[in-house]
């Protein structure tokens, strides 16, 4: 007898970026197409400046819940949980999606000049998680979010 997992879920790495936010408006596609549950999930990186961990994180995460009011369509079917986690991008990552059906990422910083994956976070994602990844880059030709 297979046992399913409670939560159906699929997760998205948003740092605000225009390859994060084509990552967000696919990841809520694939949710919805999954009836699963969308993860949105903010990495910080260990802070080097004078703004404590707690006041940062509340910081992000009314960033976090505004860019996802401005990008994801609303639908009565799409549930979606906000998270902050701390530490390395492609680690944390790898973990949040650790039990998902699916991790959506943006292309890395190389990709204008071919480099899918650019930076650490992909590759690092990619080696460490269990479930698919998509990759995703911002299509709309002016490099802006919108």
């Amino acid at each position: 007898m297979q046992v399913m997992p409670e939560h159906r879920c699929v997760v998205v790495g948003v740092d605000g970026s225009p390859n994060s936010v084509a990552a967000l408006r696919r990841s809520a596609r694939e949710a919805l197409r999954r009836h699963a549950r969308l993860d949105v999930v903010r990495v910080l990186e260990p802070a080097v400046g004078r703004t404590p961990r707690l006041l940062r994180t509340a910081r992000e995460w009314l960033r976090l819940r505004d860019l996802v009011a401005r990008t994801v369509p609303r639908s009565q079917h799409l549930t979606t949980r906000l998270r902050i986690v701390h530490g390395s991008a492609g680690d944390a990552l790898a973990e949040a999606a650790e039990h998902a059906e699916l991790l959506v990422l943006g292309a890395g910083g190389g990709f204008e000049h071919g480099d899918l994956f650019g930076g650490d976070t992909v590759p690092v994602a990619r080696d460490r998680a269990r479930c698919q990844i998509v990759i995703c880059a911002d299509q709309t030709g002016d490099g802006a979010a919108s």
